[in-house]
């Protein structure tokens, strides 16, 4: 277990986490497999795959298509699920408390998602939340989708804050592993799977609903 010492840098994933979303993301895929003839097992697709690169999702069933082709089919994909979600953009309850609370305490905080910058936009420009991240890292500059630590690595160095000091929210196993890789505790976000899907991580600090759940809660202190 990482020690519990006040966070310095908050590193936030976005689908499930700052929205309440994946849901809509598994309906576009289930749309996009059935469209393709693929077998799409929804119970697990998303405890399989949240976090990774479009890419590397899709890449395995198109093997011989080249960048150009994998781009226009993730495209398909995620035009699907703006179109359904995009009226319902919400925050998750609680998620605005909590960032007023950082920047009252002068505590940077970052996103680390592998969303293609058009859904970051739907999400961080519809909530107008943009400007209350340092930095926003994702796929799209160049660094592998997660369980990979490279994007919450680059997130706290581009904050100047240490691993160690970082506190990652992921509601997705492979989130909250990267979060391991990288040296940083992790809070799991309820939104897609229960508690029971993060006991194994030694480095989950608290498992919430919301980010209400988090108010008062000691394994987060800002001093």
């Amino acid at each position: 277990m990482l020690p519990e010492t006040p966070a310095k840098g908050l590193i936030f994933d976005m689908d499930g986490t700052i929205v309440d979303n994946m849901r809509y993301h598994d309906d576009a895929w289930e749309g996009w497999y059935r469209k393709y003839g693929l077998p799409f097992e929804r119970a697990t697709f998303s405890q399989r795959t949240a976090g990774m690169a479009v890419s590397d999702i899709i890449g395995p069933h198109f093997p011989g298509a080249d960048a150009a082709e994998l781009h226009r089919l993730a495209e398909e994909k995620e035009e699907l699920y703006r179109e359904t979600y995009g009226p319902l953009v919400t925050p998750l309850g609680g998620l605005i408390d909590l960032l007023d609370r950082a920047r009252d305490h002068s505590v940077p905080m970052a996103v680390g998602t592998a969303a293609a910058p058009p859904n970051i936009a739907l999400i961080l420009d519809t909530l107008s939340l943009r400007q209350r991240f340092a930095t926003i890292v994702s796929p799209s500059q160049g660094y592998p989708g997660k369980p990979h630590p490279d994007m919450f690595l680059a997130a706290a160095e581009r904050m100047g804050v240490a691993p160690a000091d970082c506190i990652v929210f992921e509601d997705a196993p492979n989130g909250v592993e990267a979060a391991r890789r990288a040296g940083m505790r992790a809070v799991a976000v309820l939104t897609m799977l229960p508690a029971a899907a993060f006991a194994a991580f030694d480095n989950v600090i608290a498992s919430v609903d919301d980010y209400a759940a988090l108010d008062g809660n000691p394994a987060l202190r800002f001093a």
